[in-house]
């Protein structure tokens, strides 16, 4: 481990599987968190709905219930770790804003403790195993980058990861790195062959977003099978693989399947050079782009 310079921003991934026991869930949380800060992170990133099993596998209105307030128990618990160890976490909570309504939503602790920002997840997957559509409204906060005194961040949550669009506009609005707190996996019953390619395309994609917007990329996946409560499927394997990128796309650390912590060094000056280098945001064709803004164009 080296000493961050004043360019270089120490980050932290924390991969770990959940359970149906809450307090065994946000303790092995809070053990990445302790653990990352003693190994000197300044930046601590958790994953997607990390309180809980990923609820999401089917429909139960009963599972409202694992919902809370932001702020709330949760963020003050979060907020109270980021104060005691001077670090700023990025955490990700299953938001009730009020009855009937329910977010997927980050949310970001400053080093006093204070909840200095939120981003609600804007892109809704409903898919076997995935019925987000279910529990979350979209996001309604836009693409806002949220500032820290480590930067300003560029949250976005798991499904996001897939639209280019989402992370040029937080990059158009000066986000210095994108965050990925996530929740995939693959069906068991799925060949290998199918399991490399899903896994290898999330990895590219999201790569790719950071070659094309010359900003660090830091992705954080929970790991471990959870079971289909129904038993209708059979469940999901989440495949880790949390990994931070440079700003042309190279691996600066990466994990396996397994629970562990990530802590690497971000140089946050490369980005500047990258840019000079390849000047994407110099030329792109604005004038010409319009017809983004339109579901189809047949």
């Amino acid at each position: 481990m080296t000493t961050p310079t004043p360019n270089t921003l120490a980050v932290a991934l924390v991969q770990h599987a959940c359970s149906a026991d809450r307090a065994e869930t946000t303790a092995r949380t809070e053990a990445g968190i302790r653990k990352s800060a003693a190994e000197g992170a300044q930046l601590i990133v958790l994953q997607e709905l990390h309180t809980s099993l990923y609820f999401c596998q089917h429909e139960s209105p009963d599972l409202f219930d694992l919902a809370e307030p932001i702020p709330g128990p949760s963020t003050e618990w979060l907020g109270g770790l980021a104060a005691e160890l001077n670090v700023v976490i990025v955490g990700s909570l299953f938001e009730r804003r009020a009855p009937g309504l329910y977010h997927n939503t980050a949310v970001v602790l400053e080093r006093d403790g204070r909840l200095v920002g939120t981003y609600r997840k804007m892109h809704i997957p409903d898919d076997p195993g995935y019925y987000e559509k279910f529990y979350f409204t979209p996001g309604d906060l836009g693409f806002e980058p949220i500032d820290t005194s480590v930067g300003r961040l560029g949250v976005l949550v798991c499904w996001d990861q897939w639209y280019p669009e989402a992370a040029r506009l937080m990059a158009l609005a000066g986000a210095d790195v994108l965050i990925y707190p996530t929740a995939i996996g693959w069906n068991p019953d799925d060949a290998p062959e199918e399991h490399a390619r899903q896994r290898d395309a999330w990895i590219t994609i999201q790569r790719a977003h950071a070659v094309a917007n010359g900003l660090p990329v830091l992705v954080c996946n929970r790991v471990g099978h959870e079971p289909d409560p129904t038993g209708q499927l059979s469940g999901s394997q989440f495949w880790g693989n949390s990994f931070v990128a440079g700003p042309q796309g190279e691996f600066l650390g990466q994990l396996g399947a397994e629970p562990d912590v990530l802590r690497v060094d971000v140089d946050l000056a490369r980005s500047e050079q990258v840019r000079r280098w390849w000047p994407f945001l110099r030329d792109r064709r604005i004038d010409a782009y319009g017809d983004l803004v339109k579901r189809f164009r047949r």
